[in-house]
């Protein structure tokens, strides 16, 4: 057992359930000070606290998230630590260590020296000499195939299949040769099964990329749940902009799945920021029929986060048209009805 240093009943406790689950490096507050050279090197922050950057005795970069406490309580910590802590995926981002003691509790994970994927996709992060470059769609696919493969590690693969319940941008971490890697379980539930759905006291997740039936007792979450905030986030990373985008010059822009969905049943074009190749179109046709598949309304209509990988991994001419997610369930495209939009720079 670990040493107890200033720590009170409830983080005895707490300590005890993370070492009974999983046996990651406990640090001492002392050690993280000095790992952050006493939190010079602010890399971002968020309603979960701060991250400072960090460097291990034997010269490993590091990131640390230094909690608020006020915000993150026991479970939140608990499920962090010991869901992240099962995990051995190159789409996983790896933790190396945490710190509870007494009301100051720090994560350490490796250092992904490209940040969140939140700072690529939107449009309003592009300057106007092109400083921050957008990534190439090619590299846009590479990345929705990796978040989609770590998805499949928790889903399918892992020892304890892990719901993560916050899957957005902000959580997909990137490395320097911009590997996406799985960030952030603090609202992670593990399940028994891919296919069982378990039961929730209360609805988890981001406004905006959580699933329906999150917000329905009577139903219960599934690996669904998850499907659908991944297929919430590639529109966003097709559109470069946020679904929902009140200062749309048009109302009917506000709303970025039904807009996209509604030129895709008039065959009309969807415009796109700066000049794509064919390769490129074909790209962006797919990420967005894969998308709405995963946002349908019934957990039952989407698919599986394997069958997104080898939607993506297919060709184009392949996909269905999905049923309309805004509308009443209905049957789905029939195989002979063609894909009729394209997309353009015009």
């Amino acid at each position: 057992m670990l040493n107890n240093w200033t720590l009170t009943r409830n983080d005895r406790d707490l300590e005890a359930l993370i070492i009974r689950n999983c046996r990651p490096i406990r640090y001492k507050f002392s050690d993280v000070k000095k790992i952050t050279n006493s939190f010079t090197d602010e890399l971002g922050r968020g309603g979960f606290g701060k991250v400072y950057k960090g460097k291990l005795p034997n010269g490993c970069l590091v990131a640390v998230k230094l909690l608020d406490t006020s915000r993150w309580n026991g479970e939140d910590f608990v499920n962090e630590v010991s869901s992240i802590s099962r995990t051995s995926h190159v789409n996983i981002v790896t933790l190396l260590g945490f710190c509870l003691e007494s009301n100051r509790k720090a994560l350490i994970y490796e250092f992904m020296s490209n940040g969140s994927l939140a700072n690529f996709i939107y449009n309003d992060r592009i300057t106007s000499n092109n400083s921050y470059n957008p990534l190439s769609w090619e590299k846009l696919l590479q990345i929705a195939l990796g978040i989609a493969r770590g998805l499949g590690y928790l889903h399918q693969w892992c020892n304890t299949r892990i719901l993560h319940l916050d899957i957005k941008p902000q959580n997909i971490l990137l490395d320097e040769n911009l590997i996406p890697k799985i960030a952030d379980f603090g609202l992670a539930k593990f399940s028994p099964s891919t296919e069982i759905i378990t039961s929730m006291t209360r609805a988890r997740g981001t406004i905006g990329y959580v699933a329906p039936e999150m917000w329905n007792r009577n139903f219960g979450i599934s690996n669904k749940s998850d499907v659908y905030s991944y297929g919430m986030m590639i529109l966003e990373m097709v559109g470069g902009r946020k679904n929902l985008n009140a200062e749309a010059s048009q109302s009917s822009e506000i709303y970025f799945p039904q807009w996209v969905y509604n030129l895709l049943q008039r065959g009309s074009y969807l415009r796109i920021n700066g000049v794509i190749t064919t390769e490129d179109n074909e790209i962006a046709k797919k990420m967005v029929l894969v998308g709405l598949w995963c946002i349908q309304t019934n957990p039952s209509d989407r698919p599986s986060i394997s069958s997104v990988i080898h939607m993506l991994e297919g060709n184009t001419e392949s996909l269905l048209v999905p049923p309309n997610p805004f509308l009443p369930s209905q049957p789905p495209a029939s195989s002979s009805t063609p894909c009729m939009y394209t997309f353009t720079s015009q």
